[in-house]
């Protein structure tokens, strides 16, 4: 097992506040506009800086929610090396500023009113984190604010929510990030999800993938991968009881990742990603399964040629699908819906809230 497990540690917690019009930390508003005076056409930006990617969503407000009119998104890998050295390297902060660059323009030509930009595990474990953000500031005009895994799990759950059916009571929500993932547990309500517990296990695709290697089902570091990440749950299981709520499809299991929804594209036998078809879709655990067993059979490389995969990654998959087979060997379901919404969504929700804007 890697040296880098025993110094890992899982933050978790229940009972999470989830007020939609409170004031964020790291909110930036353009100008002195009195907040309630022609929200309506006003418009909003929400960045997440992850582990992996940089993604940004433009949007707004329409009837009932809101319209993206610019996006952005880009693997940058900021979180390469950190394992082993504790340090964002030179070469991961370059790639991560010229996507910020971009998103940065992105902003300024949409005449963005209100923005918030976030970074999330690679810059909560960091030792040289705020010369990141400093170097981030004078380069980009961007000021990034580094969320708490409370807070990520809030945004996730507030971007996603609308995908639970009215049907089911609860939601088990998981987004597989690159340094880290969140699970939270969602009591489902009309007027939006009430978080129960939350938990974040420090393991990621490019975290565990680094540290295992590239690694299939059959093999035994692939089992080793599977136990690392099945260890952080239990704690969780204890506190949320989830197990209890898994009968009579009183849960939904809602998975927000790359990994899932690259996972659903080849389940649904795309040519090439199509959000319309992804984005609330269902995948059936046994599907899963076997798309992780064929993807193992197949060398990098021809991942990479696979459609919606690619070589930016094809060496993360298989990380990304021993964290989906721990969690549903935990809580087996037998189908997920997967979201191609999360973080971002979930910004934008609250900046829009906090306008008054009813979504």
């Amino acid at each position: 097992m890697p040296n880098t497990v025993a110094a890992r540690s899982v933050a978790t917690a229940s009972a999470v506040p989830t007020d939609e019009t409170a004031e964020p930390a790291g909110l930036h508003i353009k100008d002195d506009t009195p907040l309630r005076s022609s929200a309506s056409n006003r418009i909003y930006a929400a960045l997440d800086l992850g582990t992996n990617n940089c993604r940004l969503l433009v949007a707004k407000p329409v009837r009932n929610g809101f319209q993206v009119i610019d996006a952005f998104s880009r693997i940058v890998r900021l979180g390469e090396g950190l394992a082993s050295t504790g340090k964002l390297s030179e070469a991961a902060q370059r790639r991560a500023i010229a996507a910020l660059k971009i998103c940065a323009d992105k902003v300024k030509r949409r005449n963005v009113h209100m923005m918030r930009h976030v970074a999330t595990e690679a810059c909560r474990r960091a030792d040289n984190t705020q010369d990141f953000v400093s170097r981030v500031f004078a380069e980009t005009g961007l000021a990034l604010d580094v969320i708490s895994p409370q807070e990520e799990a809030r945004l996730a759950m507030l971007g996603c929510q609308v995908l639970l059916p009215r049907n089911a009571s609860y939601g088990l929500v998981f987004d597989i990030g690159g340094g880290s993932t969140e699970l939270i547990l969602v009591r489902n309500r009309p007027r939006g999800g009430e978080i129960l517990a939350w938990t974040s296990v420090p393991w990621g695709v490019v975290s565990l993938a680094e540290a295992f290697g590239d690694a299939g089902p059959e093999t035994s570091e692939y089992a080793e991968m599977k136990k690392l990440f099945a260890s952080h749950l239990g704690a969780f299981e204890e506190r949320a009881n989830i197990r209890s709520k898994l009968g009579d499809g009183k849960l939904c299991m809602l998975g927000t990742s790359g990994t899932v929804t690259t996972l659903a594209s080849l389940h649904l036998g795309l040519s090439s990603y199509d959000r319309r078809q992804v984005d609330g879709c269902w995948v059936p655990t046994k599907s899963l399964r076997t798309l992780a067993e064929d993807l193992s059979g197949l060398s990098v490389e021809e991942r990479a040629a696979l459609p919606c995969i690619g070589v930016e990654r094809a060496d993360l998959m298989l990380a990304g699908c021993a964290i989906i087979e721990a969690i549903l060997d935990f809580w087996p379901v037998s189908q997920v819906r997967v979201a191609d919404r999360g973080i971002r969504e979930g910004i934008l929700r609250v900046l829009m809230q906090r306008d008054g804007i009813a979504l």
